[in-house]
C-alpha cells in the first residue's frame, strides 16, 4: 500500500503571567480567558476539559494552501464543550471522512485540581498525514495518574496540508509549500506557549509527542529552526529519524501531476475546487524539505549539528509491519503464499534477496505473511526496528549527546485493530496507543492495564523533568548501546532490558549497505 494508507521566549511568558486575558477566573473554573478571548469547558471531579478552540483561521477560500493566519478574537465566553471539525479527508481503516477545511481546532484536559504549573504534552496524531483527528483520542488517563496538561491538535491533512507546487512555494518567499499541516503544528504549539499559564501550565515545560506520521512531525520540528523554543522534550512512537522525507523537486513534480489529472493547470484552479473533487485522486503526500522551516532532512540536521537538544523517549513495536501486510494481502482476502513472500523479498532487496531468503526462511514463520512482516519490520522502510536503532545512535553519540530513552513494545497480547481470523497481529502498528489513550479500539485486561499504567507514568515522569524514572518504576536506563532499549510487556516476559538489533539481526542488514 501506498506511504498515505499507512499510516510540529521568556519575554512573552513572563509577560502572560500578569496579562488579564490569560487568567483563569478562580470562582469559575470551567471558565478560561485566553489570548483571543474566553472559552468554558467542562468540569468534573476528576477534569478540566476545553475542546474546539481555534488556534488558527479557517484556512478556506483564499487562506487554501496558505500558511496559518490568527484566528479572529472574541468577547463573550465561546463554548468549549465539543471537539472542532474533523479536518477534510477520506475515509480509511474504518474511520469516517471530513469535508470540512475549518478545522484548526485543538483541544485542552487538566486535573481538576492543581496548586502547581504542571508540564504541558501536545500530542500529534498519525495517521500517513492523510488522515486522524484530535477528537479520536480521550488523555483522561495520562491526566489523572500523571498530573500533566494534555493537549491533542487537528491540522491539515492530505492534499490541504501536503500538497506541493511551484506557484504555491512562490506565493511566499522562503517558505516550502507541501507543509501546512506542519505549519498548523508550530502554530498550535505557539498558541501553548501563549495560553499554557491560563490553563495551569507551564509554558517553559512542553512536551511534543507523536506516533507514526505524528512522530515524523516531531522528527522534523526537532530538525526546525522556527521551532525553537516551542517544546522542551520530545517523544516519538514508531517512526524514525533516520528515514528521510521528501525532496522539494519530487514533491513539486508529483504536486504538478496532481493538479493536471484534476486538470487544472495554476493554483486559482484548484481553489476553486470544492473538498469532494480533491480527495479521490490524492495518493503521497509528505512534508516536504526546503525553506527556512524545514532546511534539512532530520538525519542530516543530527549530523550537522543543527537540531534542538532536548532530551528523547523514542521506540517502535516488535512487529510493526505486520498492519501493513494485513491491509496489503490479507484484509484483501489474498493471504501471503510462499511464492509471493519471495516474489516481493527479491523485489524488495535486489541482489541481496538471496541472502535476505536464507536468513528468513519462510518455513521459520507461522505463515508467510508473519515471514513478510517480519523482514519489513527488521529492515523495512520508516518504521523499521534497525532504523530507530539509527536513530537512537545519531542522538545518543553525538559530540553534543542529548538524553535518549528508548523502548520497544512488545505486548503480543495487545488488542488487534483489524481482527482479522486467523492473522496474529502480534505487537503492530499503533497497538500500544490504546495503552496511552483510553480505549484508543479496544478494552484491556487487567494485565495489560497494569503495563499500560507503567508507560503512563514513564511518558508523564519523562514529560516532567526529561527522565522516565520513578518511584516503584523498573528502571530504563538511558540509551548507550543497543543493550539499553527497554522491553515494554506483559508477564511472564515483563518489562526488561531487550538488545533490539541483535534481536532484529541489524548486524546483518548493515552488512548488506556495504
Amino acid at each position: 500500500m501506498t506511504r498515505s494508507g499507512v499510516f510540529l521566549a521568556v519575554i512573552a511568558f513572563l509577560g502572560l503571567l500578569t496579562t488579564p486575558a490569560a487568567a483563569s477566573d478562580r470562582h469559575a473554573p470551567d471558565l478560561v480567558r485566553t489570548d483571543l478571548g474566553p472559552i468554558r469547558g467542562v468540569v468534573t471531579a476528576q477534569f478540566r476539559t476545553f475542546q474546539g478552540i481555534p488556534y488558527a483561521a479557517p484556512p478556506v477560500g483564499e487562506l487554501r494552501w496558505r500558511p496559518p493566519q490568527p484566528a479572529t478574537p472574541w468577547q463573550e465566553p465561546r463554548d468549549a464543550s465539543r471537539p472542532g471539525n474533523v479536518c477534510a479527508q477520506a475515509a480509511q481503516l474504518g474511520q469516517p471522512g471530513s469535508a470540512t477545511e475549518d478545522c484548526l481546532y485543538l483541544n485542552v484536559t487538566t486535573p481538576a485540581r492543581s496548586g502547581k504549573r504542571l508540564p504541558v504534552m501536545v500530542w500529534i496524531h498519525g495517521g500517513g498525514y492523510s488522515i486522524g483527528s484530535a477528537a479520536a483520542f480521550n488523555p483522561s488517563k495520562l491526566v489523572s495518574i500523571g498530573d500533566v496538561i494534555v493537549v491533542t491538535i487537528n491540522y491539515r491533512v492530505g492534499p490541504f496540508g501536503f500538497l506541493a507546487l511551484p506557484e504555491l512555494t512562490a506565493e511566499n518567499p522562503g517558505i516550502q509549500s507541501g507543509n501546512y499541516g506542519l505549519e498548523d503544528q508550530q502554530a498550535a504549539l505557539r498558541w501553548v506557549r501563549r495560553n499554557a499559564a491560563a490553563f495551569g501550565g507551564d509554558p517553559g515545560n512542553v512536551t511534543i509527542f507523536g506516533e507514526s506520521a505524528g512522530a515524523g512531525s516531531v522528527c522534523l520540528h526537532l530538525a526546525s529552526p522556527t521551532a525553537a523554543g516551542l517544546f522542551q522534550r520530545a517523544v516519538g512512537q514508531s517512526f524514525s529519524c533516520a528515514y528521510p522525507t521528501t525532496t522539494k523537486e519530487q514533491a513539486e513534480s508529483d504536486g504538478v501531476r496532481y493538479a493536471r489529472g484534476l486538470g487544472c493547470q495554476d493554483v486559482a484552479c484548484l481553489r476553486a475546487k470544492p473538498v469532494r473533487d480533491l480527495l479521490p485522486s490524492w495518493g503521497n503526500g509528505w512534508p516536504v524539505i526546503g525553506g527556512r522551516e524545514f532546511p534539512l532532512q532530520p538525519m542530516e540536521a543530527l549530523r550537522q549539528d543543527r537540531f534542538h537538544h532536548v532530551p528523547v523517549l523514542w521506540g517502535n513495536n516488535l512487529d510493526e509491519m505486520r498492519l501493513f501486510v494485513a491491509l496489503e494481502f490479507d484484509l484483501l482476502g489474498n493471504p501471503v503464499t510462499p511464492q509471493v513472500y519471495e516474489q516481493v523479498v527479491r523485489s524488495l532487496h535486489g541482489p541481496a534477496a538471496d541472502v535476505v531468503l536464507r536468513k528468513y526462511p519462510v518455513t521459520n514463520y507461522p505463515t508467510p505473511s508473519i515471514a513478510l512482516a517480519t523482514v519489513r519490520t527488521d529492515y523495512g522502510w520508516a518504521l523499521s526496528t534497525c532504523e530507530h536503532v539509527r536513530s537512537y545512535s545519531l542522538f545518543s553519540a553525538h559530540p553534543r549527546p542529548v538524553p535518549v530513552y528508548a523502548y520497544q513494545f512488545v505486548d503480543r497480547t495487545a488488542p488487534g485493530l483489524l481482527r482479522l481470523p486467523g492473522f496474529d497481529e502480534g505487537a503492530s502498528h499503533g497497538q500500544e496507543l490504546n495503552y496511552l489513550w483510553v480505549n484508543y479500539f479496544g478494552t484491556l485486561n487487567p494485565q495489560q492495564e497494569t503495563l499500560s499504567q507503567t508507560m503512563v507514568r514513564y511518558w508523564t515522569n519523562f514529560a516532567r523533568s526529561g527522565d522516565p524514572n520513578g518511584a516503584s518504576l523498573p528502571r530504563w536506563r538511558r540509551y548507550s548501546s543497543p543493550r539499553d532499549v527497554l522491553a515494554l510487556d506483559i508477564p511472564p516476559g515483563g518489562i526488561r532490558p531487550l538488545n533490539v538489533a541483535e534481536a532484529s539481526n541489524c548486524a546483518f542488514w548493515e552488512s548488506l549497505r556495504s
